[in-house]
């Protein structure tokens, strides 16, 4: 690529299959760079994202995940738009979502979330995750072949964080009708055929009237302690108010854990001397999946608003200005993972990846996320002898064809051909 500025990274689909000569030609000129085409913010390097993404007193997420699109409801002028912010945040898409908010708001938020997280909670959803796992490969097991992203990591990802959230068994059904569509990833897709129904008006519906029903009639289960979870200073919020987390670690959990599956799958299938390593001891796995977390992560970058005038990395960031914070070059940024190309096993600093973001905003569904890639990845390698990549639907390995989301937010496969042996 001769001028990374002549392309628009938010509107050219050469970049979707491999963004990272951009991302490398964007830090190497700078790791804070000014991009023409919507006049965004570029941050591509490891410290300068990690700055940004710690100061929540200067950086808003209001448009963490709208960024330049559509814009500001008004034009952000002045030495100070705090008030600005706040008084129009309401009209940003999203803007009910705890991934938008600013503290305090997010602050209560968050600590009611993580009362539906806690570390007891997690532990047992993980004894469960090696049965949800089986249950899934059973579907195709005798079948010596899966489009994993359909057969194995929509519907696993999906049932292990309705089982973290309590849904009984019997409605486990319904969810999958609602939330997938045969041949694609089970929320957020990037495929023309619509959903069922819009997947969170779904989610809100279906736990509204969980905890409402939970609050009248309580029983011994997850619903009942998300319907009795209060904020900090012990009010309590409403039905709408807990579902709208629940759905929210539902949806974004969902879609992110299946890309970082599909992509971790992709590289044993590839890698035969990974494959090989991760088979002879399985306690690499845990290594394995930072290193993917790393490698590829299912995020490529999210979007802050700068409140009042400030530096990143050296560079004027004036007030107002919208910042992509780039996860995916920040993790290939050669000051921070010696030779970040390649993906290695070994490498001792890999947990020190973005791909979970930092600060406030750090996700808190990272463990489940963690778990869900070493439990999925160990069934299945448990269950075969042999996993490949299928010639018929992605060519040769010399001439690979892999279909990636078009969106500039995700990072992660459309679909995903294996074939295996017993």
């Amino acid at each position: 690529m001769s001028d990374p500025d002549a392309v628009d990274f938010f509107r050219d689909n050469s970049l979707i299959a491999d963004p990272y000569p951009y991302y490398a030609q964007l830090r190497e000129r700078c790791p804070v760079h000014r991009e023409p085409h919507h006049d965004v913010v570029m941050v591509t390097g490891y410290d300068e994202a990690a700055q940004v993404f710690s100061d929540s007193d200067t950086f808003s997420s209001a448009t963490s995940v709208t960024g330049p699109f559509p814009g500001f409801p008004v034009p952000l002028e002045g030495e100070d738009v705090s008030a600005l912010i706040e008084a129009h945040r309401d009209e940003l898409p999203m803007a009910d979502q705890i991934i938008t908010m600013d503290p305090p708001e997010h602050t209560n938020n968050r600590a009611l979330l993580m009362r539906l997280l806690t570390p007891a909670r997690l532990r047992e959803n993980e004894l469960a995750m090696e049965h949800l796992a089986d249950r899934q490969i059973e579907e195709f097991i005798d079948s010596g072949s899966c489009e994993f992203m359909r057969d194995f990591a929509g519907p696993f990802t999906m049932f292990v964080i309705a089982d973290l959230l309590g849904v009984p068994e019997e409605d486990h059904p319904r969810f999958r009708r609602a939330l997938r569509r045969e041949g694609s990833a089970p929320i957020g897709g990037t495929e023309d055929e619509a959903l069922e129904q819009n997947p969170l008006e779904f989610l809100y519906e279906a736990f509204s009237d969980y905890i409402a029903e939970r609050r009248t009639n309580p029983r011994n289960d997850v619903l009942t302690g998300l319907a009795a979870a209060t904020y900090p200073d012990g009010s309590i919020p409403t039905p709408g108010d807990v579902a709208r987390l629940a759905s929210n670690i539902f949806a974004a959990g969902q879609e992110t854990t299946a890309r970082l599956l599909s992509s971790s799958m992709m590289i044993i299938a590839e890698r035969r001397e990974v494959q090989q390593a991760l088979r002879a001891d399985p306690g690499k796995l845990t290594a394995f999946v930072e290193e993917s977390l790393r490698y590829e992560s299912p995020i490529k970058g999210d979007f802050r608003l700068s409140k009042v005038g400030t530096s990143v990395g050296g560079v004027p960031i004036p007030a107002g200005t919208t910042v992509m914070v780039v996860n995916g070059a920040a993790n290939r940024d050669p000051r921070k993972f010696d030779s970040p190309e390649e993906f290695r096993l070994d490498r001792a600093n890999a947990r020190q990846h973005l791909a979970f973001g930092r600060g406030v905003h750090t996700c808190p569904g990272g463990p489940l996320a963690r778990a869900e890639g070493r439990i999925g990845i160990e069934r299945l390698l448990a269950r075969t002898s042999d996993i490949r990549i299928s010639e018929e639907h992605h060519g040769p390995a010399d001439a690979r064809r892999y279909s990636y989301a078009p969106t500039y937010i995700l990072r992660g496969l459309n679909s995903l051909h294996l074939e295996f042996t017993l």
